[in-house]
């Protein structure tokens, strides 16, 4: 019996979707499996070119294979480009005549990854990427690369573009990148991870369309200036920030809707924050100081906290948390950084009074790298204590020695059956 090429015989539609999960380089070599292959890949949506998968390849010959089967490319319109490159696999000139390409196929989705920040010159992306040319373009994902300001004005708008994320960029100038922002009408999701040296002091994000913000800056910087963040998102539902060498955030609106909130951050007075974000239903901190914790706050919405422990101040902020949370069901503390040599610990205060929370709501309880140290006891005794309606318990210790592990266990023990409901998992 003739053997029959069954995959041949699935419908375009189809066979255009599997060759897009495909790199660019095995979608091109489809051509000679058959007469109706050979053609096929000129028409696949999607196109995925990756330096690091050509071994071997020379950049020059990578860079002629992007090229040529990008001219050869006959997709009515091209969904996604995707291009992720070193410093010798393409010049600044290579990748601005591929995003130019892209742009007159009506691309909907480009990301360009640069391993190598250290790039030899600039990446100028076209002009027409910025003034009007691609109003198709839906999501914007670039890292490591270096805005050139190629006109005098500034972008217009990108009618489209709901998904934006810049990683370790550098931009021609703070009102470059701000004017950048605000040129996108309908942006539901921005990621920006910035870097010493991109020529933004304070970076502006008033978007009343966005639903999703997170903002990373990197602690390499040299500068004596104040950096921090304007943010006006009255829409947003999730909010992530990790900065450890700004100075300020300030919140021009209140955030009514908001559902997800992280703050990591190192700021003097970070508190002007948190009254905008009231609203929130899940929130993790890792602040460094308690003091001046606003008095009249109160997260009506809360259920789910996490808290850091990391820093001396944790203990204090936890109950100061827990007094203004009134609808708390599940609390989570771990110690997500490296705690600083020298640094002092902080020591327990029993508080004149148990937070609501604790004693009406509080179910979950999830303590990740306990160490059983003296302050982590009278905590845990006074939550075990006083959490009536306390179901489960997990607390894991990264202690490797199993008689400190023992020990720890037998306390925890004894102190969970301060809550007869409560099932403590230890490990």
């Amino acid at each position: 019996m003739a053997h029959r090429d069954r995959i041949s015989q699935l419908p375009e539609e189809l066979l255009l979707r599997i060759l897009s999960s495909l790199p660019a380089k095995d979608v091109v070599i489809t051509m000679v499996l058959s007469k109706r292959w050979k053609f096929l890949w000129m028409l696949v949506p999607t196109l995925e070119y990756d330096h690091a998968t050509y071994q071997n390849a020379q950049g020059t010959r990578f860079s002629r294979f992007v090229y040529s089967s990008l001219l050869l490319h006959e997709a009515p319109v091209l969904e996604t480009l995707r291009l992720k490159l070193d410093r010798e696999s393409a010049t600044a000139v290579d990748i601005g005549v591929w995003v130019k390409t892209a742009v007159k196929r009506s691309v909907r989705e480009l990301d360009i990854d640069i391993n190598s920040p250290s790039i030899l010159t600039p990446v100028t992306l076209p002009w027409s990427l910025y003034a009007g040319g691609c109003k198709t373009l839906v999501a914007l994902k670039l890292s490591n690369m270096t805005l050139v300001d190629a006109s005098s004005s500034l972008p217009a708008s990108f009618p489209s573009l709901k998904n934006l994320s810049l990683v370790k960029m550098k931009y021609p100038s703070e009102e470059f990148i701000n004017k950048f922002l605000a040129s996108c009408p309908v942006l539901g999701d921005l990621a920006v991870e910035q870097c010493s040296g991109d020529s933004v002091t304070v970076l502006a994000v008033q978007i009343p369309s966005l639903k999703s913000l997170s903002l990373r800056k990197r602690p390499d910087t040299d500068d004596d200036e104040a950096y921090g963040f304007v943010i006006d998102t009255p829409s947003l539902l999730s909010f992530d920030i990790v900065d450890h060498c700004g100075e300020l955030c300030v919140v021009e609106s209140n955030m009514p809707e908001i559902v997800y909130v992280n703050l990591d951050i190192n700021y003097r007075r970070p508190w002007k924050m948190l009254s905008s974000l009231s609203s929130v239903k899940e929130l993790e901190l890792c602040l460094t100081s308690s003091k001046e914790y606003p008095v009249g706050i109160v997260f009506h919405n809360l259920v789910h906290l996490t808290i850091c422990s990391c820093e001396t101040e944790w203990l204090n902020l936890l109950l100061c948390v827990l007094k203004d949370s009134p609808k708390l069901q599940g609390l989570r503390i771990e110690q997500y950084h490296n705690i600083r040599t020298g640094e002092q610990r902080p020591c327990w205060k029993e508080p004149s009074s148990v937070p609501g929370c604790v004693l009406t709501s509080l179910e979950t309880l999830e303590w990740v790298k306990y160490e059983g140290t003296e302050e982590e006891k009278e905590a845990a005794a006074f939550i075990f204590r006083n959490a009536r309606f306390l179901k489960k318990a997990t607390i894991s210790s990264s202690s490797t020695d199993p008689v400190k592990k023992l020990e720890m266990l037998k306390g925890l023990s004894f102190l969970s059956r301060c809550s007869s409901s409560c099932h403590l998992t230890f490990d």
